[in-house]
């Protein structure tokens, strides 16, 4: 994966703090700097990451996916994304054109995506299933803080290191999704 960090790596210590109520009122805050930023060209707006599921612990970080109709055209929304006070962070031109813009305070991240990107599918797969299932929030949860006791060179390596927990959440929900879409099944014969 071709990934290029503006301004190069950096160690963040990992910080997991208690739900805070005031999460999704700096999502709306920022959600509408966005909109009139992008104006028409952000066709979706959603807040997604722990802090969009309500009593889960979590980084102090506002994650938002934007799309936009192709991300791959910065010149579509760099400059007004810059204006609004967000700085590129991130362009991976090689994973799903994505790009990310971050609040001087780094409490904010906007993440750009293009029109039917599959990831913005997973993320949202993912929140709606913290959501709605306690036992998952919980299992989540406990792995992040017993992550962010460890000593990680960069935000990246501490993510990687939750994968296999987001995958495995996210295959059950998915798979709870394809269940209620096939017709049951009838090889056995009438009961």
């Amino acid at each position: 994966m071709s990934e290029v960090l503006i301004g190069g790596i950096e160690k963040r210590e990992v910080v997991i703090v208690d739900y805070d109520p005031r999460w999704p009122g700096k999502f709306q805050k920022h959600a509408a700097i966005v909109a009139q930023a992008l104006g028409p060209k952000a066709l979706v707006i959603e807040h997604v990451g722990s802090t969009s599921v309500p009593g889960l612990a979590a980084k102090p970080i506002i994650d938002i996916d934007v799309l936009v109709e192709d991300s791959s055209n910065e010149g579509a929304y760099l400059s007004d994304l810059a204006a609004a006070g967000y700085m590129l962070r991130v362009r991976e031109p090689d994973w799903h054109e994505h790009r990310m813009f971050r609040t001087p305070e780094l409490d904010v991240h906007i993440h750009i995506f293009s029109l039917g990107c599959v990831e913005v599918a997973r993320h949202l797969t993912f929140r709606n299933r913290l959501q709605s299932h306690a036992e998952d929030r919980l299992r989540y949860e406990a792995l992040k803080r017993k992550l962010a006791k460890e000593d990680w060179p960069d935000m990246n390596a501490y993510a990687r290191a939750k994968s296999e927990l987001v995958e495995e959440i996210i295959a059950r929900a998915l798979q709870g999704t394809l269940v209620t879409l096939l017709p049951p099944d009838t090889s056995a014969g009438p009961a």
